[in-house]
């Protein structure tokens, strides 16, 4: 076959493979090198000019002008359609790297102009630059994506784009300053209280055994409160043992462990001292007051001031505080995954508060009830705040009397539905005061649709599952994502145990849901480009998280059901598909990468929103990132497109 190959201009070279990932982060010199021994060459529409599995891939092939498709020729003849790419977009790299024939078919779609680069010259640049052959290995390869995310975090800390919040990059080992201080159980209160004195400490670790921390069993804790409130407030002998007052178990993690999940682990917990593990013993302490020291605004401030509250005004003005924690953490470096962890910690402890508050204001609850969070706050996953979606499950009538709960007692019913309706109005008025709107379909407690009772509860579940109608299907994606947060979580616990089984067996019910996945398709043209609004007030931008974000979720809700999982986080719910063996370790990788980063460019973008005195939303205009996140946030999209594919495999939904 006769084509016409020519030399190019090493200039012109150097331009497009500039723009051209992973080119692009080669040194000019390199590019110059590479430049010089690039040819040009046309290939008219129509042509099949690799096959797979026949031909030798001897080049490098980057688009300059036109497109190509790529695609497999099954067994039966059919065909499986891999990629569309335009200008920019490479292939053949994949089938050098392994030495291998081509792995598809590329087939023009219109008159084309290449850039080719030679095999040789191609393993020569991938011997001087291992991390070329690393890229195209990996879709999200690990090194790029993590740039990217940096380029996201410049454009909103340029001041110091060249560090990290210590919180991210320090393991908990770091931050021990000084030698464990301990105590033997059997020893006396007044002794503790002498040794913490002299050692200047506010604790010490309480030992069963000899009083060395490597020659015993950690029994517990004892603090500076424990004297305040056990001791001086009970009048308690200083003479007793000091077991007699300790706290125990000591919460502790490994020395390794990341400063900022040491301090969730604390504000989980509402703990004020963690014990550090070395060699599999606790040999070190960090408290709060280690973190705070540590950046200069961690998110422990705010929580420490929400945990002692007492007015509903005052926790209202701190609720409000809270996205400036999710701007705080975003500038400084964590990803998303950890800004909504941490978020879902402060937004718990605000609801908790709160709902503590009102049982002062309405008396106690007739009944033991589990306030539900479901939505991005079941999947611990919100950010900038968003609506409420909550639900109430509470005690059935006649279970604590050993009755059938089906012979209810009158004047309980009456009393628990007027109770929890008075809650559930209360607690709603007061999120909106603390700046969580009302949800527009109406998922909250205040509605009597979302207040029932565990067997109630249990039944609505059993008829979305039985019934995977439109409008049970859209309850079910909302519901499934529950947790409980506040009450007798036993209850919320119960009813998991009850549906998730129950889900699994259901194929019908799976299927539809697994339908939902497909509903958005990814946002991009034939050629790869962004599909944008072309009009009104979201013109040049497109929906991230519902074109983007809202799929993986989908896919993760429908999987964990599938399987019988109990995450409700996407990114735990995608690691327990891999480690259950139900995804790739490849797979379980991309997914994660490209949530985290698609998250994070919506952060990215509300911050800017809000910068900007607009309302935070979930539309993102392509125009204002960089090439390097326009380029990651395709291969995000890339990845939607091959889980949609999956999807329809595994679910036999193209049947």
């Amino acid at each position: 076959m006769s084509r016409n190959v020519h030399s190019v201009s090493p200039a012109d070279a150097v331009e497009i493979l500039q723009r051209t990932m992973p080119f692009s982060e080669l040194p000019q010199d390199e590019l110059m090198r590479l430049a010089k021994v690039c040819s040009i060459d046309f290939i008219p529409a129509g042509l099949r000019f690799i096959e797979q599995g026949k031909s030798a891939v001897d080049y490098l092939w980057i688009i300059q002008k036109g497109g190509v498709k790529s695609y497999l020729i099954n067994d039966d003849g059919g065909i499986t359609l891999l990629d569309i790419q335009g200008e920019g977009g490479t292939f053949g790299a994949l089938a050098i790297v392994r030495g291998s024939l081509a792995n598809f078919n590329v087939e023009t779609v219109e008159d084309s102009f290449f850039y080719r680069i030679s095999k040789q010259d191609f393993q020569s640049l991938m011997g001087r630059w291992p991390a070329v052959a690393q890229f195209y290995l990996r879709t999200l390869s690990d090194a790029y994506v993590h740039k990217a995310f940096a380029e996201l975090r410049r454009t909103r800390h340029p001041a110091d784009s060249g560090t990290r919040l210590s919180l991210f990059a320090t393991g908990v080992g770091e931050v021990v300053r000084r030698e464990l201080a301990t105590i033997n159980a059997d020893e006396s209160i007044r002794s503790a209280a002498e040794r913490m004195g002299r050692a200047g400490v506010g604790s010490l670790v309480v030992l069963d055994g000899s009083a060395e921390a490597n020659k015993s069993e950690v029994a517990g804790i004892v603090t500076d409160q424990d004297f305040r409130d056990k001791v001086a407030a009970r009048g308690l002998s200083v003479e007793l043992p000091v077991r007699e007052i300790m706290s125990a178990p000591l919460l502790a993690v490994d020395e390794g462990t990341l400063c900022f999940d040491a301090l969730l682990t604390m504000m989980k917990n509402q703990v004020h001292h963690l014990g550090v593990r070395r060699a599999g013993r606790v040999q070190g302490m960090v408290t709060a007051h280690d973190f705070m020291t540590l950046t200069g605004r961690s998110p422990y401030s705010l929580f420490k001031d929400i945990v002692g509250e007492t007015r509903l005004d005052g926790l209202a003005r701190l609720a409000k505080g809270i996205p400036d924690v999710v701007r705080a953490l975003f500038e400084e470096g964590a990803r998303a995954g950890k800004v909504g962890r941490m978020v879902a910690v402060l937004n718990d402890l605000v609801l908790e508060r709160l709902l503590t508050m009102l049982q002062e204001e309405l008396g106690p609850p007739p009944l033991p009830f589990c306030w539900l969070s479901m939505g991005s706050e079941g999947r611990r996953e919100q950010t900038i705040r968003t609506d409420q979606d909550n639900a109430l499950v509470y005690q059935d009538y006649g279970q604590e009397a050993g009755q059938d709960p089906k012979a209810a007692d009158d004047d309980l019913k009456a009393r628990a539905d007027e109770y929890f309706a008075r809650l559930g109005r209360r607690a709603g008025e007061c999120l909106v005061d603390f700046g969580y709107p009302r949800c527009p379909g109406g998922i909250m407690a205040e509605n009597p649709k979302w207040r029932m009772s565990l067997s109630a509860w249990k039944r609505q579940f059993t008829e979305w599952i039985a019934r995977p109608e439109p409008e049970q299907v859209l309850f079910a994606g909302i519901f499934f994502d529950f947790r409980p947060v506040f009450g007798y979580v036993a209850l919320g616990e119960a009813l998991r145990d009850y549906v998730t089984p129950l889900a699994a067996r259901e194929e019908v019910f799976l299927r539809h849901m697994a339908a939902d996945c497909l509903r958005s398709r990814p946002p991009l043209t034939f050629f790869k480009s962004f599909i944008v609004e072309k009009d009104g007030e979201h013109k040049d931008a497109l929906d991230i998280k519902g074109r983007g974000v809202l799929p993986l979720t989908e896919f993760g809700r429908v999987m964990a059901l599938k399987h019988g999982l109990r995450e409700t986080n996407s990114l735990d719910r995608f690691k327990a598909l891999a480690d259950l063996g139900a995804i790739s370790a490849e797979f379980h990788s991309e997914l994660r990468e490209a949530y985290e980063f698609l998250m994070q460019v919506r952060i990215a973008s509300q911050l800017r929103q809000m910068d900007e005195g607009r309302q935070p939303g979930n539309h993102v205009n392509p125009g204002r990132l960089s090439e390097l996140e326009k380029r990651t946030l395709k291969e995000a999209f890339g990845v939607i497109g091959r889980m949609q594919s999956y999807v329809r495999e595994t679910f036999r939904l193209n049947v």
